[in-house]
């Protein structure tokens, strides 16, 4: 019976990637990747080379059609995303959703657990994190205010993804509608920049104009 692998990657520091995983990643027929060009330097760093396929957010009917016949055929397959795990706030989730509706029992489906940055940034936040709810990132444009408007009714510890370019952008949203909200920001988890922020959504805000904005963020908000 063919074998899906959902393999958990580095979020920075390539000393983060299991044993298993790296294994795994060399055993499989085809690993499904975001981006090759990004995998392939992972791949390079623990002298794997197993053949890669791309599957992202643009790709269509023709690519889920092509992962099809692979597993119609046999084959094991891995999937990757840039950095972290897999289907979490990535576009990895639609297809395993795909595949699990079409093939069910008849595909295995396996995690090899690796690093998340939602979860890595909840074990450092020091709030409760008990019950917490993820948001991914929040949306662009349509929506956007009622996401946060939303976001202010939540008892829970909250988490969610920002990048670079609206990182500033999202904080005021957070300060207008919860000025006194505990919060922590992380920022380059893993990585050599690895920077945490703590304390209300002013207090983040200027000491984020104080020094570089540039990398990936996890926004924490404490419970009520």
């Amino acid at each position: 019976m063919p074998t899906l692998y959902i393999v958990g990657t580095p979020i920075g520091n390539l000393s983060d990637m299991s044993e298993r995983a790296k294994n795994t990643l060399s055993s499989v027929d085809v690993i499904l990747c975001e981006d090759t060009r990004v995998t392939g330097k992972l791949l390079h760093a623990y002298e794997i080379d197993t053949k890669m396929m791309s599957y992202h957010q643009h790709s269509g009917g023709f690519k889920v059609k092509k992962i099809i016949e692979l597993i119609e055929d046999g084959k094991n397959l891995a999937l990757v995303t840039d950095a972290g795990t897999p289907t979490i706030s990535d576009p990895g989730g639609k297809l395993v959703q795909e595949l699990v509706a079409r093939f069910g029992d008849e595909l295995v489906v396996s995690p090899i657990p690796g690093a998340s940055a939602v979860i890595a940034a909840l074990s450092v936040a020091g709030f409760p994190a008990d019950e917490f709810i993820f948001l991914g990132f929040p949306p662009h444009k349509k929506g956007r205010m009622t996401f946060f408007d939303r976001v202010a009714t939540l008892k829970s510890t909250v988490a969610m993804y920002e990048s670079t370019h609206r990182i500033m952008k999202t904080m005021a949203e957070i300060q207008s509608r919860m000025p006194e909200r505990q919060l922590m920001i992380g920022r380059e988890l893993t990585k050599m920049h690895e920077t945490i922020y703590r304390g209300t959504a002013e207090e983040v805000i200027a000491k984020l104009e104080t020094t570089s904005i540039k990398g990936e963020f996890v926004i924490i908000l404490k419970s009520l």
